[in-house]
């Protein structure tokens, strides 16, 4: 007969200590375009379950991410706010802007690092997705090799915008552009002219050098601008009748008159 497999006990030693945990992961989750139920159902079940939930936010304001999920976080949950040491103070040229930020970028990541290295997961909330002109980026780069690291991509805001504006953005074979505001006023002449479909994102203060540049390249009928997208506050209207400066994630569309059956 085969001989019996021998019984293993625990040793005491192997009772008292603790086995080591891994690390705690990082989760990027894209929060979509700003209401709260375009959520995807893996991101809504990681922002409900977090213990650790950290997001960007301009100082002395409530952020608009945070915004989202409002009545969605759990009570016990561990909030990092990571306030902007610099947004619009410092012109994007000047090597104090990015100096400024790397730091502020190191700081966050020493933070996240030591939550993760108890063994903690925490989610960062992103608007839009991820990888979409986000903050979340500049973490992500740093993180690699360091702590593990997760995204969740999401809605984008122009996608949001676009569909509140009540007609597609693109037909056929049109080609979509997307710009930043923050372009040189000949830049974004010359690339309003030369394309089919437009968004141009981080209008703000930006609108009247964009409503010049729209308006020389010969398409100030064409465009509209969304406001709050998808949320409460949301606003759809022409470019010319748009009276005032809007907010900085407003988003300005030109929709595509490409190739139809």
């Amino acid at each position: 007969m085969p001989e019996a497999s021998q019984p293993t006990f625990a040793t005491v030693s192997d009772v008292l200590t603790p086995k080591p945990a891994g690390p705690g992961t990082v989760h990027g989750v894209g929060l979509g375009p700003g209401a709260a139920d375009l959520l995807s159902v893996r991101a809504d079940r990681l922002v409900r379950g977090a213990r650790h939930v950290a997001y960007f936010r301009k100082a002395g304001r409530a952020g608009r991410a945070r915004r989202i999920v409002d009545g969605m976080l759990r009570e016990d949950v561990i909030e990092f706010a990571m306030e902007y040491p610099v947004t619009t103070e410092i012109a994007l040229d000047d090597p104090r802007y990015n100096q400024q930020l790397s730091a502020f970028y190191a700081s966050c990541i020493e933070h996240l690092h030591a939550i993760t290295a108890r063994g903690e997961d925490v989610v960062v909330l992103c608007e839009g997705d991820p990888f979409f002109y986000g903050s979340f980026m500049h973490l992500y780069s740093r993180l690699q090799g360091l702590v593990p690291v997760c995204v969740v991509p999401g809605i984008t805001g122009m996608s949001g915008a676009w569909t509140v504006s009540g007609a597609p953005i693109t037909w056929g074979d049109d080609t979509l552009t997307v710009l930043m505001a923050t372009s040189s006023e000949e830049v974004l002449t010359r690339r309003i002219r030369d394309t089919d479909a437009l968004v141009v994102m981080k209008v703000g203060r930006n609108l009247p050098k964009l409503r010049r540049a729209v308006a020389a390249a010969g398409r100030e009928h064409e465009a509209w601008l969304v406001e709050y997208a998808t949320m409460a506050e949301e606003r759809v209207t022409r470019l010319v009748d748009v009276d005032k400066v809007t907010p900085y994630f407003s988003i300005l569309l030109i929709h595509g008159q490409g190739r139809r059956p």
